[in-house]
């Protein structure tokens, strides 16, 4: 049964081609083209909140982008099962489409997670910024899948998916009047938003920044509550099982906080959860509710017109998106601020610094280290990088080398580059 809720300009790819011919659906193929790249299999050694590695039950980007999958699918499967909503069995939001968004929209996130993203945008402050999202859009139409470096040549439904943020770089710095920090995409991915957008202009009321960044595909809106989801509450089990996280911290930030504690309360609830040693059903009751807390309501807007996945907006039950906030708070505040994990980011964020002082000096500047032209890359990357003129091209290539990296990768050629007794011939090999 065809499903009427997508057309040939959903389906359509960025070389202009229609798939034909394949058993799959073009989300279907867009899905297995992600799940079947080296890029995907790096996110198990990159970090979600604690340093990948140190303990088995860590959660990493890749079990993180499985599980936002998983509630991805269900609020498809929660939103078609609802008799008074406009969905019907041939008009439906499509799961796989939103599966692949799920498992894609972190595949740009660098090594040391937050702390290598901040990182990465302040060393390429003078070359259009770095920003997880933006990377995530430059691999999949420009890096991933294809040997000749030419993307996977997604759907536009599928980009629009993973669009988070659509405004530039440099629309962001005129508007603030310094450089991002974080939320935008590179200039020169200008030509992809016009092919996502079918080269309509942004009305007045979207400017850059915030308020563009509302406007999202229902795809979009979808991977972005269940990305929420996962967030503020897998990293709570994480965080109390790593002992980071327990009730005389959680009492104590809520009294800072005014946030009652009480019978019946998110936080209360938090509390006898982990008394009991139950914070595993707490939060899969929790992700449950946050689910069959959406809803869909339809729109009208510049390209409602154009397709059905502008048509609708997710409409989420305030209660659970303000529960949702404060179990956000407490993670950040309590757990993503500590010492600890402080200190482990500016480990991380050193070792990105170093790599990046060495391996620019070489490729970027092209200089000379200590009279020699060390190769520090394989041969691949090197050449590639070498092939161009253009300094600004060379430093974004060497953003994408690190960037790629998983947390393991980027501390082992940190040692191997400047610890004395770490390495050897046979690692090298090897």
């Amino acid at each position: 049964m065809q499903n009427r809720f997508y057309g040939n300009f959903d389906t359509e790819r960025l070389s202009g081609q229609q798939d034909a011919g394949d058993y799959r659906s073009p989300f279907q193929i867009d899905r297995d083209r992600v799940l079947h790249t080296p890029t995907f299999r790096r996110l198990q050694n990159k970090t979600q909140v604690f340093w990948s590695g140190e303990y088995d039950f860590y959660r990493t980007r890749l079990t993180h982008s499985l599980e936002v999958a998983q509630i991805g699918k269900s609020i498809c499967l929660w939103l078609k099962s609802q008799n008074d909503g406009p969905l019907e069995p041939d008009f439906f939001i499509d799961p796989d489409l939103i599966e692949a968004t799920c498992l894609a929209h972190d595949l740009g996130h660098p090594p040391f997670g937050h702390a290598g993203e901040r990182s990465l945008n302040h060393l390429m402050a003078d070359q259009g910024g770095f920003e997880g999202n933006a990377q995530t859009l430059r691999l999949l139409t420009e890096r991933i899948f294809s040997a000749k470096r030419t993307g996977m040549d997604p759907t536009r439904a599928f980009v629009d998916g993973i669009l988070k943020y659509k405004s530039l770089w440099s629309e962001l710095k005129t508007s603030l009047g310094h450089n991002p920090h974080n939320h935008f995409i590179y200039d020169d991915q200008q030509s992809q938003l016009d092919w996502v957008l079918a080269g309509h202009d942004f009305p007045l009321e979207l400017p850059p920044g915030k308020a563009r960044d509302s406007f999202k595909s229902i795809e979009c809106q979808v991977m972005d509550w269940a990305d929420d989801t996962a967030y503020s509450l897998n990293d709570l089990s994480d965080s109390v099982r790593a002992g980071f996280l327990h009730i005389e911290k959680i009492e104590a930030w809520a009294e800072r906080r005014n946030h009652p504690t009480g019978e019946a309360t998110p936080l209360g609830d938090l509390i006898r959860a982990i008394r009991q040693r139950r914070v595993d059903p707490f939060v899969g009751k929790r992700i449950g509710h946050y689910i069959r807390a959406t809803r869909l309501e339809s729109q009208t807007n510049f390209l409602s017109h154009l397709t059905n996945r502008h048509r609708y907006q997710l409409v989420i039950d305030e209660h659970s998106k303000a529960e949702s906030e404060i179990f956000k708070k407490l993670a950040f505040e309590v757990v993503f601020l500590s010492p600890q994990l402080k200190q482990l980011e500016l480990k991380g964020s050193r070792m990105l610094r170093q790599l990046w002082e060495v391996l620019g000096t070489r490729y970027i500047d092209r200089e000379s280290i200590d009279g020699q032209n060390f190769q520090l890359m394989s041969a691949e990357n090197a050449d590639e990088i070498t092939a161009t003129d253009c300094a600004a091209t060379r430093a974004r290539l060497i953003c994408d080398y690190l960037a790629g990296m998983t947390d393991g990768y980027a501390a082992r050629t940190y040692k191997r580059l400047f610890s004395p007794d770490f390495g050897s011939i046979g690692d090298l090999i090897g």
